[in-house]
């Protein structure tokens, strides 16, 4: 009886302290800092990324929300919610490391520089200088950058022209000193 009592008790002990306002703040510290570790390893695409962090910011946003409407405080009901919800992305983020579509533009200087900044913005969700919706913007950027790239080596056999390097290399400048602003706003 004692056995059953006490596993009833870690059992309880176990759902409030998955929707208790640490652990909701912590999982979402955890989920960034998974996020990152995919940005840095190059599992995560920018496609991908701005992705999860749309959803990481949709989520904070209405966590916030349902807070102030409830003088501060989440309600049983919006706990239960959050945590299936952050269930749901975390599977997410799971799933989009493991797909194996990232995509690679060899090692070259253009290539070199991507992962460069991907590395910057995987190290400023980490350092919590980029927070989520910030990062889904840059990464709307670097996903922009990735899309010119593929379709400027589709249209050429695999290849950039001199012109197309330039046209990407002042996009990669405009997208560095968007991520050094976000960092240091």
């Amino acid at each position: 009886m004692k056995l059953i009592v006490t596993a009833s008790f870690l059992l309880a002990a176990s759902a409030f302290a998955q929707t208790d306002p640490a652990t909701v703040h912590q999982r979402r510290e955890n989920q960034q800092d998974r996020i990152a570790n995919g940005v840095q390893s190059g599992q995560l695409t920018a496609g991908e990324t701005k992705n999860l962090e749309g959803k990481e910011s949709n989520l904070n946003r209405e966590i916030r929300d349902d807070r102030q409407a409830d003088g501060g405080k989440l309600t049983s009901q919006e706990k239960t919610q959050i945590n299936s919800q952050q269930n749901h992305l975390s599977n997410q983020i799971y799933a989009d490391k493991h797909n194996a579509s990232t995509a690679h533009y060899g090692n070259n200087e253009v290539g070199a520089r991507r992962q460069l900044q991907q590395d910057r913005i995987a190290q400023g969700i980490r350092n919590g200088s980029l927070k989520a919706g910030e990062t889904a913007k840059l990464e709307n950027k670097e996903q922009g950058i990735n899309q010119q790239i593929h379709a400027d080596r589709q249209a050429n056999g695999g290849k950039l022209t001199g012109g197309e390097k330039a046209q990407i290399n002042q996009q990669q400048n405009h997208a560095s000193h968007a991520i050094y602003r976000g960092k240091h706003n």
